[in-house]
C-alpha cells in the first residue's frame, strides 16, 4: 500500500516541485524548514490544493494525474489528515467526533465503530466531553480516532505536536509512535524538529526551499548530509568556509590558518566544512587533526557544557567551533583558556 508523489505546484514566487515514496507500514518524515513546502505537499496528497502537474498514487490507484485528467475530490482519497492542533469540532463531544469520521455508516454501525475505537484508543470516560474539556493527549487520540473511523489508507500528520509543552509533548510522542506502529499503511511525518523525527521515522525526505532529496535513513543524513542547509537541518552547528589543501586528503580553514586530514573526498562545489559539536573531542596522545584553541566562552546546556572555541580573542563570528563536553569534565574548562582538541578525519563534512 505505498504512496508514490511526484508532482510540481506554484504558488506566487514559490515553487514545490517534490518526489517520494512511502511504504506501508512504516512512518516516512518530510523534513525542512518553515516555507519550504511540507504542509502543501501534504495539502496535495490530501487534495485540498491542487498541484499544476505531476502524478499521487495510493495503494495502486491515482489520485491525481494531471496528463490523465485524474483529480480525486478528497472524500474518496480515503487519506486521513491529523492536523497541528487536531482541528476537533468545538461544540461536538468525544463520541460525537469520532463519529464525523464515519458518516457513511448506518446509524447502529457508527455507534459500534466509535465503541470500538474508544477502546482502542483508551477514550473511556470521555464520550459526552467537549474538546475544551479533554487533556492534550484525549484530543489526540479523538483526531486519530476520527480519522481512523474514516478506514483511510494513509495517514498525514502535520507537526502534531509543535504546539505542545516539553513534558506533554514527550507523552504524546511515545502514543503517537506506538499508535503509527500498528497501522497497516503508510505515514508521512511532516516536522522541522530533527530529534522528534529520528525517534518516530524510520526514513526521512528533506525539502529545501521546494526541492525534494532522494529518501535516506536518519543515520545517512547524519553521516552525508551534502549541503549547507541540509546539514544545519541535520542539527550541525558547525559551518565554516573551507578551501582544498595542498596535500591530497586534507581541507584548509582560513579562518583558523589550519590544515586537517579530511576522510571525505574532494569535489566540486564544496565551500563549507561541516563538524557536529559532539565530534570535536579533547586531544589524547596520538589523535590526527590536534590543534589548539582559545576558550572563548562556556554555556551550560540542559545535559551538558557548550564551549565556544576560536584561533584567537578576536575570532570571526563564522570561523567559531562549538564543542560539548560532558558535565563531568567542568574542571577542564574552570579557568582554561586554551584547550588541546581534535577531531576525527571521518567525522569531517564537506558540503556544497
Amino acid at each position: 500500500m505505498a504512496l508514490k508523489v511526484r508532482i510540481q505546484k506554484r504558488a506566487g514566487g514559490f515553487f514545490l516541485d517534490t518526489e517520494f515514496e512511502a511504504p506501508s507500514g512504516a512512518s516516512l518524515a518530510l523534513l525542512g524548514a518553515s516555507g519550504c513546502g511540507k504542509s502543501m505537499t501534504l495539502q496535495c496528497i490530501a487534495g485540498i490544493q491542487r498541484p499544476d502537474r505531476g502524478r499521487i498514487e495510493l495503494d495502486g490507484q491515482v489520485l491525481f494525474d494531471s496528463a490523465r485528467r485524474v483529480d480525486l475530490p478528497p472524500q474518496r482519497r480515503r487519506v486521513g489528515y491529523l492536523f497541528q492542533h487536531y482541528a476537533l469540532f468545538p461544540h461536538m463531544t468525544g463520541a460525537g467526533n469520532i463519529a464525523a469520521g464515519c458518516l457513511h455508516l448506518e446509524r447502529r454501525q457508527r455507534a459500534e465503530r466509535v465503541r470500538e475505537l474508544t477502546a482502542l484508543l483508551r477514550l473511556e470516560g470521555t464520550e459526552d466531553l467537549l474538546p475544551r474539556q479533554m487533556s492534550g493527549g484525549q484530543q489526540q487520540r479523538t483526531a486519530l480516532a476520527r480519522i481512523l473511523a474514516s478506514e483511510p489508507r494513509a495517514i498525514l500528520l502535520d507537526e502534531p505536536l509543535s504546539a505542545l509543552d516539553s513534558a506533554l509533548k514527550w507523552k504524546l510522542e511515545q502514543e503517537l509512535r506506538d499508535f503509527l506502529d500498528r497501522f497497516p499503511g503508510p505515514a508521512l511525518w511532516v516536522s522541522h524538529d530533527l530529534g522528534e523525527v529520528h525517534r518516530s521515522c524510520e526514513r526521512i525526505c528533506l525539502l529545501e526551499c521546494g526541492k525534494s532529496s532522494p529518501v535516506s535513513t536518519v543515520r545517512e543524513l547524519m553521516e552525508n548530509p551534502g549541503t549547507v542547509s541540509a546539514a544545519r537541518l541535520s542539527g550541525c552547528r558547525n559551518l565554516l568556509p573551507v578551501r582544498r589543501g595542498t596535500e591530497a586528503g586534507t581541507v584548509r580553514l582560513p579562518g583558523w590558518g589550519l590544515t586537517l586530514h579530511c576522510a571525505a573526498p574532494w569535489r566540486e562545489g564544496v565551500t563549507t566544512l561541516g563538524i557536529r559539536q559532539s565530534t570535536l573531542r579533547l586531544a589524547g596522545e596520538g589523535d590526527v587533526n590536534t590543534f589548539s584553541s582559545q576558550v572563548l566562552r562556556v554555556v551550560e546546556d540542559v545535559s551538558c557544557l557548550l564551549a565556544a572555541l576560536g584561533p584567537g580573542e578576536d575570532t570571526a563570528e563564522d570561523a567559531v567551533l562549538w564543542m560539548e563536553l560532558d558535565r563531568s569534565e567542568r574542571a577542564v574548562l574552570e579557568g582554561a583558556k586554551v584547550l588541546q582538541i581534535s577531531v576525527k578525519p571521518e567525522e569531517l563534512l564537506l558540503l556544497a
